[in-house]
């Protein structure tokens, strides 16, 4: 009772005077703090059960796999493994689906699919959807969409968590033909009444592009009952498209509604404010999220820095980033952005450093934001330091978005041919983007250095 509570140290206190214990008090002990999510204790009473010679369970196993759960945990995950082997418990379910869940959450899929087809004849529908839900963590939508399928061949049939999965691996508008076809499967079904499964059909439908946002329209008017995920898709998919004044006339009709508006709802909104420069709008929803307690929620803040940096209000913005917790990128990445927007990219550059040494996890947006920075100041060398040390010093993969400032630097700084051959040298083919940067560098420039090949950039760009 003490352990589902969270109260961990009463329920020590229990456990540690029982005159003899069992694997229930064990296992009811170690869920307790897998619960508060206290890793070092919960490692340390798996080794004392194992000193006091207690056999481990699946009870004792599935839920502290939950706690694995990044890449730092792998040799871990490897360790607990080693010891499913040893008592016999690969073959429990629960186990089984834990430790597919935790390998791809560690990033091997690999060692996933390598348990997951360990356990054929052994399944239920909860180890299909694990390794469902590994192939589309890591972007392997093909080997998705075949299990799927073989789900279907094999006569299980998918519930929700299935096809809501599928449905959302194919939000990208490259995949935009097989999401119809999902829709057609919901509809077969007779699915399509379905909350989540209508919510994972407006995502799709609004990632896909603009000229799908009417059939999410669709989907939503038809539902019998929206939540808050519906109402927060349409929002969050108008504000995306583009669709500001949309997005604001909806909100408004959320406030005044049944519909409780939250942190998301408020991210949205801000976003559009931004978009559109409405300070004094802004400024008004900023009051909003005030009432609402939820100011300094990491989205809300984020969404507040954002839309007072591109308002020009940067006092403003450091003002909402100082008020907000400061343990995820999420907020910091905002205001690195704001200042390099504002001209003031030398700012950016110190809050970058006070990020690593309050050891801020980086990601892949931090690089934009700082490689913006380093190009509205013109410090070409220090932005070629920070591309090159992504892989080798932050093990995170330049993207596309990254090659694209890297060239903008390049051409704000005069140097075309460095950023012709960086294009030269990606390791992916170029997106639109990443051409019309080159071609608006030349054209900034005066620079017709390039004329035997502009015409092909331009056709390219316009690609």
């Amino acid at each position: 009772m003490y352990a589902k509570c969270g109260r961990v140290e009463e329920a020590y206190m229990i456990f540690k005077f029982l005159p003899e214990r069992n694997s229930v008090s064990w296992n009811a002990l170690i869920a307790g703090y897998v619960q508060v999510g206290d890793r070092s204790t919960t490692f340390w009473l798996l080794n004392c059960m194992e000193q006091e010679g207690m056999q481990l369970e699946d009870g004792t196993i599935a839920p502290l796999l939950t706690l694995l759960d990044d890449a730092e945990f792998y040799k871990s995950i490897m360790q607990i493994h080693c010891k499913i082997i040893k008592h016999g418990l690969g073959c429990e379910r629960t186990v089984c689906n834990a430790t597919i869940t935790s390998y791809s959450e560690c990033g091997s899929i690999n060692e996933a699919k390598r348990v997951f087809d360990g356990s054929f004849g052994n399944r239920d529908l909860v180890t299909w959807n694990s390794m469902l839900a590994a192939y589309l963590v890591h972007k392997k939508e093909q080997l998705a969409c075949k299990l799927f399928l073989d789900m279907q061949t094999l006569g299980l049939e998918p519930d929700i968590f299935s096809y809501t999965s599928i449905i959302s691996a194919y939000s990208e508008e490259v995949h935009k033909n097989h999401g119809r076809s999902f829709h057609g499967l919901v509809i077969k079904w007779g699915l399509e009444k379905s909350g989540p499964i209508s919510n994972a059909l407006i995502a799709m439908y609004l990632k896909s592009s603009n000229n799908s946002l009417e059939e999410a329209l669709r989907i939503f008017e038809s539902m019998e009952f929206k939540d808050r995920v519906s109402w927060n898709s349409i929002l969050t998919g108008f504000s995306q498209n583009g669709l500001n004044e949309d997005a604001l006339r909806l909100f408004a009709h959320m406030r005044y509604g049944e519909v409780e508006v939250d942190h998301y709802a408020f991210s949205a909104v801000l976003r559009s404010c931004s978009d559109l420069g409405t300070l004094n709008l802004g400024q008004q929803i900023h009051a909003l999220t005030l009432r609402s307690g939820l100011e300094s929620n990491e989205f809300v803040a984020s969404s507040l820095i954002s839309m007072y940096s591109k308002c020009g209000i940067i006092e403003d913005a450091r003002k909402s980033f100082e008020e907000t917790p400061k343990d995820s990128s999420i907020s910091w990445n905002s205001i690195i952005f704001g200042y390099a927007q504002n001209g003031q990219g030398y700012v950016a550059l110190d809050l970058f450093s006070q990020m690593k040494k309050e050891k801020v996890k980086l990601d892949h947006i931090t690089f934009v934001a700082i490689l913006t920075a380093c190009s509205h100041m013109g410090l070409v060398e220090q932005g070629c330091k920070f591309l090159k040390s992504m892989e080798s010093e932050y093990k995170i993969a330049p993207r596309m978005e990254h090659y694209a400032c890297a060239v903008d630097l390049y051409g704000r700084a005069g140097h075309l041919d460095k950023a012709k051959a960086l294009i030269e040298a990606m390791p992916f083919e170029p997106d639109p983007m990443v051409w019309k940067t080159l071609l608006g560098a030349c054209r900034a420039c005066g620079n017709i250095g390039i004329s035997e090949s502009s015409s092909w950039l331009s056709a390219r760009a316009r690609a």
